[in-house]
């Protein structure tokens, strides 16, 4: 863990292995194929003439050659017919082929294209769902920094009602204004001599109260109104872990979070998260929204309307929407900062 949506060259991803979407041949063609070819040079061309081809939906393994990555995997994605001719079991079959290439070969990272939805026709929305479910589905029992590579963000696409739906729901909440206007500060209003005169007195009869409070008492009193502050956000975490009945793997399995990451937490109460990975723990841990509010104002913050990423956020738990994948693919597709990692 974590998966990633991110935009970038894939020929330019430092990883362990990057995924070639290629033909059958593994010769070299156009698009993502051409461009890995061409930066990787003559050695990976020399080495895909002995692999004697690839079958749709399996993937073999080379090295990089000039790439700034350890290896190349090849798989061959469908050629999109319509849906109805095995082509979303083929296309699974390429990534979870390619994930398993990366552990064979003791990968801890990994980047992919979207693969077939170039000229091979995919539906851009489909082969995201598709890409999504097979690399999470492995990652449930496997520990890989995997990330899905989109070169052309005009090219990438959630689905068509929920996007539609989030842009109603931010064109109904999201809001530039802040949430509590400005007012410029009053004047106090004049004090009478007798209610200076009482007011004396009352803070003069409160520090001889004070005064003749020992230090021992002050020191217990003080101590009492520590341990009644409310827990931290590690320790509601923790709580909130337990009460659900979750390990600690599955936690920051649903919640994409590096599992070294989680270890950190776990060791030091005191850590703070970041905003997303605070967020990203309260979808794992599927907490309605007052639950999510307090949660997140024990880390320091807050969610607000003036924000578009908190919007969506809003929306999701709103909705009982509670799919960390999910939630990062609609913040892509509206240029926000993801969730977990």
């Amino acid at each position: 863990m974590p998966f990633q949506i991110v935009h970038g060259d894939i020929t330019e991803m430092k990883v362990d292995a990057i995924v070639n979407a290629a033909n059958s041949s593994l010769l070299g063609g156009g698009g993502v194929d051409g461009a890995i070819h061409s930066a990787a040079g003559i050695g990976l061309y020399k080495e895909c003439l002995t692999l004697g081809g690839c079958e749709t939906g399996d993937a073999k393994i080379t090295l990089g050659y000039n790439l700034p990555c350890k290896h190349v995997i090849h798989t061959v994605g469908p050629i999109w017919q319509g849906g109805n001719h095995g082509e979303q079991a083929s296309l699974t079959s390429c990534y979870l082929r390619s994930l398993q290439l990366a552990s064979e070969h003791e990968c801890e990272s990994v980047a992919f294209p979207l693969i077939s939805s170039g000229v091979y026709g995919y539906p851009a929305d489909q082969a995201i769902q598709v890409a999504s479910r097979a690399i999470i589905d492995y990652l449930k029992d496997h520990d890989l920094t995997v990330y899905l590579v989109i070169y052309d963000k005009h090219d990438y696409q959630i689905d068509r009602a929920l996007h539609q739906d989030l842009l109603k729901y931010i064109d109904q909440n999201y809001t530039t204004e802040p949430l509590i206007p400005y007012a410029a500060p009053q004047a106090a209003p004049p004090v009478s001599p007798a209610e200076e005169e009482d007011d004396r007195d009352h803070w003069s009869s409160v520090f001889h109260i004070f005064q003749r409070t020992s230090s021992k008492d002050r020191s217990s009193e003080l101590q009492a109104k520590l341990e009644q502050l409310d827990e931290g956000f590690a320790d509601m975490l923790f709580r909130k872990i337990d009460e659900k009945g979750l390990t600690d793997a599955q936690c920051y399995k649903r919640a994409n979070v590096d599992r070294k990451l989680f270890s950190k937490i776990r060791s030091n109460r005191d850590y703070k998260p970041s905003k997303p990975t605070a967020i990203a723990f309260i979808i794992a841990l599927e907490l309605p929204l007052d639950e999510a509010m307090d949660m997140l104002k024990k880390a320091g913050y807050a969610l607000s309307h003036s924000n578009k990423f908190d919007v969506i956020i809003e929306y999701f738990i709103s909705n009982g929407v509670y799919d960390v994948f999910t939630i990062n693919e609609a913040l892509f597709a509206f240029d926000q900062r993801l969730l977990g990692g």
